[in-house]
């Protein structure tokens, strides 16, 4: 018998100025023993970080990799960007979760099943300008298939970002070695903590990074 919890979760970003609205988010968490949708701490610093930089998020075309529970990607959809939401395409349950979730938020994004390392008919055809992905190091045997194919798909997009958020347990000297192997290069640097508004700050334990990766050969201006 499988045991199954669901909640509903409601993530709140506030506007700064008269003309700037607040958004919510609702993400449906769900927990059952072989798998679980959680909204992870990397997730609520990513996601901040695009409502913060909204204005360069908007229209965009956006691709979010492994996105589980889809709060970054969300986000970036309510502030006006093109969104593809991406997980492992063995998963299905996952991608239904995020359609579901799509649907509670009224979102149009596309939600697609896309397996690290694997070469099939979808990847060839994504030409997004930013690749978000949060949490997404946490696993150093799936390292090299992620770095794979986040080069292949900055290769596909001239002067695209990725922009992924992970804890400092992940083991920089092997993120480093594999951004060199894939022709990789960080181009920004933050603590997690650093722009996080305080109420929220208050409520995430752990040292938390986000960095911003291009290729190596192309130059990339902020």
């Amino acid at each position: 018998m499988t045991t199954t919890t669901t909640t509903i979760s409601q993530h709140e970003f506030d506007g700064d100025g008269d003309s700037e609205t607040s958004i919510s988010i609702s993400i449906i968490e769900n927990m059952k023993e072989e798998y679980g949708l959680f909204v992870w701490p990397c997730s609520l610093i990513l996601a901040e970080y695009i409502w913060q930089q909204r204005s360069r998020f908007r229209n965009s075309s956006i691709l979010e990799l492994g996105a589980g529970t889809s709060l970054p990607g969300l986000v970036a959809a309510k502030i006006g960007a093109n969104v593809t939401l991406t997980d492992d395409a063995t998963k299905p349950e996952v991608l239904d979760n995020m359609r579901s979730v799509c649907e509670l938020n009224k979102l149009n994004c596309n939600v697609t099943g896309l397996t690290w390392g694997v070469w099939d008919a979808p990847i060839f055809e994504m030409r997004p300008n930013i690749i978000l992905g949060a949490d997404v190091l946490y696993d150093s045997s799936a390292f090299d298939d992620l770095f794979a194919t986040v080069s292949f798909l900055l290769q596909s997009s001239p002067d695209s970002v990725f922009i992924t958020t992970y804890h400092n347990r992940s083991g920089h000297h092997l993120i480093e070695f594999l951004m060199v192997k894939w022709g990789l290069k960080c181009i920004k640097l933050l603590d997690g903590f650093s722009f996080l508004p305080s109420h929220k700050a208050s409520l995430l334990g752990g040292n938390i990074q986000l960095v911003e990766i291009v290729l190596s050969s192309k130059t990339h201006q902020l």
